[in-house]
């Protein structure tokens, strides 16, 4: 009966195993196909786009220079860099200071704040984005040294949720500990409590990383594009008169921006689902 049993599993696991390599397979070939006619010329693109680049339609790597050329690539990279940092920087250090106010403060005002992140979850975007380009230019938010502050806005409510339901399960013992020997509250927090929030660190910064740069919408609305552009941004410019498109230089700098974030991911993936299991799902 048990071997039966055993034997039922293993099929069953086969065949999950099986539909989901099936499965996956179906999310990678899109980013395969941007990756072959990246090497096509731009003639063959359009009309043999699932064709492999035979030697008449190889043409090496002259959509990749002439991507970078049109775009002023890594100019934007240098943008999307800089405003990926200091947002993900920003998020995590102020909403984990945040996290560990409200799950130590059990007050009406806290409990509050905390549901007003949980709410700024689900309201969408599109509700706030003319308003909020508005605003960001009454106040001088169109640079990528000061959109981070709007970013924090955006990615406040998942990182909070986060690190709260982190906080929630650890003891206070350490903490109290650490007063009684005299730490005041930003030396508890940055000796103590910062290290014990370490795997949701890792967890929400992936997340975070990866939202912010692939982000298009909320760049272009705020960012003074005729100083700044990030990549999505400069992706997008490659539009010529009339809506023709440079579909070789298009491929080419969509692989150019995907790669970082990609071997990004795939250090860091490790950490994802332990560090989500971490805080969301404890408290």
């Amino acid at each position: 009966m048990a071997h039966a049993l055993n034997r039922r599993r293993r099929v069953a696991d086969t065949v999950l195993t099986v539909v989901f390599s099936l499965v996956s397979l179906v999310y990678v070939y899109p980013l395969v196909m941007v990756l072959v006619n990246s090497f096509k010329r731009k003639a063959y693109i359009s009309r043999a786009p699932f064709a492999l680049p035979t030697d008449k339609m190889f043409g090496g790597l002259t959509n990749y220079t002439n991507g970078i050329e049109l775009t002023n690539f890594f100019n934007a990279m240098v943008y999307s860099f800089v405003i990926t940092v200091l947002s993900v920087f920003l998020i995590l250090l102020c909403t984990s200071m945040c996290a560990w106010f409200i799950s130590r403060v059990q007050t009406k005002t806290t409990r509050a704040v905390y549901l007003l992140c949980i709410f700024s979850m689900v309201v969408p975007f599109q509700m706030v984005m003319f308003t909020l380009s508005k605003v960001a230019n009454v106040m001088g938010f169109n640079t990528p040294w000061t959109i981070p502050v709007i970013y924090l806005g955006f990615g406040a409510g998942l990182a909070v949720f986060m690190f709260t339901g982190y906080m929630k399960a650890c003891p206070i013992a350490i903490e109290e500990s650490a007063m009684i020997d005299g730490c005041k509250p930003l030396r508890t927090f940055f000796s103590v409590v910062l290290p014990i929030l370490q795997p949701t660190y890792i967890s929400t910064g992936i997340l975070e990383t990866m939202w912010i740069w692939n982000d298009y919408l909320l760049p272009y609305l705020v960012l003074d594009l005729k100083r700044f552009k990030t990549i999505p941004i400069a992706v997008q410019y490659l539009k010529g008169g009339y809506g023709s498109v440079d579909m070789g230089a298009m491929m080419a700098v969509l692989v150019l921006a995907i790669v970082p974030i990609i071997v990004f991911y795939l250090l860091c993936q490790k950490y994802i689902v332990s560090g989500v299991m971490a805080g969301a799902v404890k408290g």
